[in-house]
């Protein structure tokens, strides 16, 4: 039995043993139960290890099942700490929006007054770039720009100086466009206004004022504890342990690496929910920001990837029939991790895994889990319809481009198909992804053969346009803009 933190009345922070706890809908909240839900699902969908924590009524919960590593067996306990990818801009943001509490930034201020040094491949672009597009994914900046900098402490200027020439998916402020070059740029305004590095920033602003002890940036700092092993294999059979337990770049910090515990995810989940406070009395954010960030900006052209409804200031915002929340999602290399916050019911769920299914993991907890405590309902798994519709595929043929990735859209037998390829600095991630495309609609398409990267069984591929008439298609809510028509014979 694991001990959890509870809230007590005078507003003191306190462990209690007992398992048994009041929901806010009234309920108890049966920890054996949930454990054994843990422990089913992820021995069914191969997930080696995994934690899971739940806030309830100011409340952290936490559970872990598995092992850290198959190779070793270690067992994964609930102070485990897992890398979380891109739930590391939720780091980020909160950590900006804490610089414009203190008035040391202004949202709407071009980046390059603060970044004389900062550039686009597009002049006019550069000029018109703002935090606040920054924070919701609205400044055109691309994703998959990787560029290893280094170890060094300029690992960050050095990567901000290496992207002046990486094209933009679309204009600044036309469209949301996921952007993991964006949140390094709010890494380096961090720096650059506080003075210090941005993992000494985070440790000063937010992981010390949040008590957040299982939290850090770091691999060296993760040895201090149990560190989950990343897991690679084939979807439905039991992942092997990765080559290296940290294949991302120290510049991958902002956008990609926050290590930690799923309990210490679920404290910054309840900083939130408390209108800014940290757990001890201390004011992190203004109730005005906490609020702002959580302030719809843009609506998402796909809503499925990562069930998003549309986005804040770093937070993704979901609508279950009526119902809001909040949250993000993250995958390192091999590590998956998914927090899902209820305002209205105060509750937040947090779950780090280390490798396999873990999308079905979620869909399935998740699911149960906050039907139960905050009435809400999940949307069905993502698939086509039994009967998919006809569609003309001819406007859609043609290749789609974006930094790093090059998509040919095909029809072959009558049935479109995708060439997902990765180029330029992430050639070497991957081999080409061949995806045929079942129909849902005459723009959107359910994706197969790629796995669950991106959702349970199906890649959501959808198709738009940018308000100047540009196609495009969203493959991981990245925009990418067509390039050219389908050759005609």
């Amino acid at each position: 039995m694991s001990q959890h933190v509870n809230w007590d009345e005078q507003g003191s922070w306190s462990a209690k043993g007992e398992w048994g706890a009041r929901s806010s809908a009234g309920r108890r909240l049966d920890l054996d139960r949930w454990q054994a839900r843990l422990d089913a699902l992820r021995a069914a969908h191969h997930v080696p290890g995994a934690s899971l924590a739940i806030l309830v009524d100011g409340t952290v919960h936490e559970l872990a099942s598995g092992v850290l590593h198959r190779g070793t067996g270690v067992e994964t306990t609930t102070d485990s700490v897992f890398q979380m990818g891109s739930i590391a801009k939720l780091y980020t943001s909160t950590l900006i929006m804490r610089l414009a509490d203190a008035g040391q930034l202004d949202l709407d201020r071009p980046v390059v007054e603060v970044l004389p040094e900062f550039r686009t491949a597009d002049p006019e672009a550069t000029k018109v770039i703002t935090t606040r597009r920054l924070l919701s994914h609205t400044s055109g900046l691309t994703c998959d720009f990787t560029y290893d900098s280094g170890r060094g402490d300029d690992c960050l200027a050095t990567y901000v100086a290496a992207a002046r020439d990486v094209a933009l998916d679309c204009p600044p402020g036309t469209a949301l466009s996921y952007s993991s070059v964006g949140y390094n740029i709010l890494g380096r305004i961090i720096e650059v206004v506080t003075g210090k590095v941005w993992d000494q920033a985070l440790k000063d602003l937010l992981f010390t004022p949040l008590g957040l002890t299982h939290t850090m940036t770091l691999p060296e700092e993760a040895l201090c504890f149990r560190a989950a092993m990343s897991h690679l294999g084939e979807p439905g059979q039991d992942p092997d342990p990765a080559p290296s337990w940290d294949l991302m770049p120290r510049s991958a910090g902002p956008y990609g690496r926050v290590i930690a515990s799923a309990g210490d995810l679920a404290r910054l989940a309840r900083m939130h929910l408390a209108g800014g406070v940290a757990e001890d009395g201390t004011r992190v954010l203004s109730e005005e920001s906490v609020e702002l960030m959580q302030r719809r900006v843009v609506d998402s052209p796909d809503k499925w990837s990562v069930s998003a409804d549309g986005w804040g200031l770093g937070w993704t915002l979901y609508d279950w029939n009526g119902v809001q929340g909040y949250g993000h999602d993250g995958a390192s290399i091999g590590q998956y991790g998914y927090l899902r916050v209820v305002p209205s019911a105060g509750v937040a769920v947090a779950l780090l895994t280390n490798g396999g299914g873990a999308r079905e993991v979620y869909a399935a907890l998740y699911r149960e889990l906050l039907a139960e405590l905050a009435d809400v309902t999940m949307p069905e798994p993502f698939a086509p319809p039994a009967t998919p519709p006809t569609v003309d595929l001819a406007p859609l043929l043609g290749t789609y481009r974006r930094e790093g990735v090059v998509i040919t859209v095909t029809e072959r037998d009558g049935a479109a198909h995708v060439r997902y390829e990765f180029v330029d600095g992430m050639k070497d991630f991957s081999e080409p992804l061949e995806i045929d495309l079942i129909p849902v609609t005459d723009t959107v398409f359910a994706g197969t053969g790629v796995g669950a990267a991106f959702s349970e069984d199906y890649t959501p591929v959808v198709f738009s346009a940018l308000p100047d008439g540009t196609p495009c298609v969203y493959i991981g809510m990245r925009c990418g803009p067509k390039a050219e028509a389908a050759a005609t014979a």
